[in-house]
């Protein structure tokens, strides 16, 4: 599978999705479908965990403002379908079962912010720019930065950057809970954290995470009955049996998966 607009690599079981669109890496039509074909590539078995990340300069600044004018001739039915398209693939990310890391530096705005929040963990530089401008251009973030955005930050902060498309840096995501980590070379960060991953085992991670996500858009009590069933299917695994004989022999569990 080729890209134009994506680099994207599977090395030990860590899949690498760089965003590479010069000059400012915008999410233009041709990306869309991509990343859309470079989730296909991250649900493959043989990848672990996702790494998804942009340059040093750039993450991205979101949506081409020449697709938006192109989007003057659509009609909405015809926005909806190509809102899908990208829709479609933070949705993946958001949904698939094992971790996927955003890896964040330089510029991450609008529609690039999106994707990020897509992600399960976002390590940013300290000095990156965060936030929402699109109402520079009469609109609102539409796929996640609205959606996504208020389970993160709280309803008020959400309002507050998203009427004002105030930019924060990375230091200030983090206070606000918008990025879990910081670090100075964010990628490298990443990478670290995806080998200790690596090391952990995959279905017990898989389900955590979509048991994390049901906690956060239904009831408690519902995500409680979802939480004992992902417990009682992980009590079955041969990872949890090598982990508590590993325990017990004092040395480090051998994880498979299986």
């Amino acid at each position: 599978m080729t890209f134009e607009t994506l680099e994207v690599s599977v090395d030990d079981g860590i899949a690498t999705v760089r965003i590479d669109n010069d000059p400012v890496n915008a999410i233009d039509q041709q990306m869309r479908y991509e990343l859309a074909d470079a989730v296909d590539i991250l649900r493959e078995d043989r990848v672990r965990v996702g790494i998804v990340t942009g340059r040093p300069d750039v993450f991205s600044v979101g949506a081409d403002v020449g697709l938006f004018e192109e989007a003057q001739e659509w009609t909405t039915d015809e926005f909806r379908s190509n809102s899908r398209i990208l829709g479609g693939a933070f949705d993946a990310i958001e949904s698939m079962e094992k971790p996927v890391l955003a890896a964040i530096d330089g510029t991450c705005v609008g529609g690039g912010l999106e994707l990020a929040l897509a992600c399960d963990v976002r390590i940013s530089s300290p000095d990156a720019t965060l936030g929402f401008p699109e109402h520079n251009i009469g609109l609102i973030p539409g796929l996640g930065g609205c959606s996504r955005f208020v389970h993160l930050v709280g309803p008020g902060t959400a309002k507050d950057l998203i009427f004002s498309g105030e930019l924060v840096d990375g230091e200030r995501g983090r206070e606000i809970g918008l990025i879990e980590r910081v670090a100075d070379d964010p990628e490298s960060a990443a990478r670290a954290y995806a080998d200790d991953l690596l090391e952990q085992p995959p279905q017990a991670l898989g389900l955590a995470k979509r048991v994390v996500n049901a906690a956060r858009d239904t009831d408690t009590q519902t995500a409680g009955v979802l939480e004992s069933l992902a417990q009682s299917t992980l009590l079955e695994t041969d990872d949890h049996r090598e982990g508590i004989t590993a325990f017990r022999e004092d040395r480090d569990p051998e994880f498979t998966g299986e």
